[in-house]
């Protein structure tokens, strides 16, 4: 039986389902609410001294060893980044990650603020945080932004050549947890290193092309 008998039998094809767009205020709360979300799960890994992947490990390194609070830190190690975002992803995209940037550093000290200084027990805050901070990444990744920096490679890299934005990431990341042994002791680089894996395993699971369509 030829193809065309077989395509035929089968009858049309069912296009592919496509999501209907969020609304404004949808896009709104979700930014709102993934950065949220993102900065009290970094806020759990700097309460166990540790860092994670991305420019958020990369900002909470510095922080430990520059007289630096982590919120401008993490303003500014993003700024660089924003260029490549608005050639490569337009200005939609460039303006929501600034935004999610921002609203990161804002909420940051907020938490300092209502709970205080914490000291976790490092295994616990070292999967919590990057649970979090994967949680939150995930809703501001599906609201069309990102934190910028790494995230902005990762999306590109998934968009242009079909990797996953979570593995892609994962290997960038395992730099700056080697790099974190300037600040810690071999057990908070191994526990930076599992909650690393952690972060990147919810995005490469949850963040793929195609994936949680509506029907």
């Amino acid at each position: 039986m030829t193809a065309t008998v077989q395509a035929a039998e089968r009858g049309p094809e069912t296009p592919a389902p496509t999501a209907p767009p969020h609304s404004r205020t949808e896009d709104a709360l979700g930014l709102l609410s993934g950065t949220f979300v993102v900065s009290l799960g970094l806020y759990l890994l700097q309460g166990s001294q540790l860092v994670t992947g991305g420019t958020a490990g990369l900002s909470l390194l510095l922080s430990y060893g520059l007289p630096v609070p982590f919120w401008l830190v993490f303003l500014l190690v993003n700024l660089p980044f924003m260029a490549l975002a608005a050639r490569q992803k337009g200005w939609d995209f460039t303006l929501r990650t600034l935004v999610s940037i921002a609203l990161v550093s804002a909420f940051s000290p907020l938490h300092a603020q209502l709970f205080g200084e914490l000291h976790l027990e490092p295994l616990y805050g070292a999967i919590a945080g990057n649970l979090l901070a994967g949680i939150g990444l995930l809703i501001v990744f599906r609201h069309g932004s990102s934190l910028g920096g790494f995230n902005v490679i990762a999306l590109i890299a998934q968009e242009r050549f079909g990797w996953r934005a979570g593995l892609v990431q994962m290997g960038m990341d395992v730099v700056v947890v080697l790099c974190s042994m300037a600040v810690t002791t071999a057990t908070g680089v191994l526990l930076s290193a599992l909650g690393a894996v952690v972060l990147n395993g919810v995005l490469a699971l949850n963040h793929r092309p195609g994936r949680y369509l509506a029907a």
